[in-house]
């Protein structure tokens, strides 16, 4: 049992403690990536909502063709059931 060879005991402790070292930074790190990219993709979501959310005040063409669009459709619905109803009262 006095065969115990202490320079590989204190080696394989040495590497034991460097892998764990490396492991554990490793994972620290590649949190901190994962974290970050999933920052940069929220704020690129915000930034594409915000570009389609139009603030109060502020008006573009395309919202306002939309809108026109919308209330031009709504109209000729209406007409058309107009038309429907008189259609059937006769």
């Amino acid at each position: 049992m006095n065969d115990i060879d202490y320079q590989q005991v204190i080696k394989w402790i040495l590497i034991v403690l460097a892998a764990g070292f490396i492991g554990h930074f490793g994972k620290s790190f590649a949190v901190y990536l994962i974290a970050t990219a999933r920052k940069k993709q929220n704020l690129a979501d915000e930034e594409r909502s915000e570009a389609f959310v139009k603030q109060p005040g502020e008006t573009t063409s395309s919202a306002t063709s939309e809108t026109a669009e919308t209330r031009a459709r709504a109209e000729k619905k209406a007409l058309k059931a107009l038309v429907k109803l008189k259609k059937k009262e006769k």
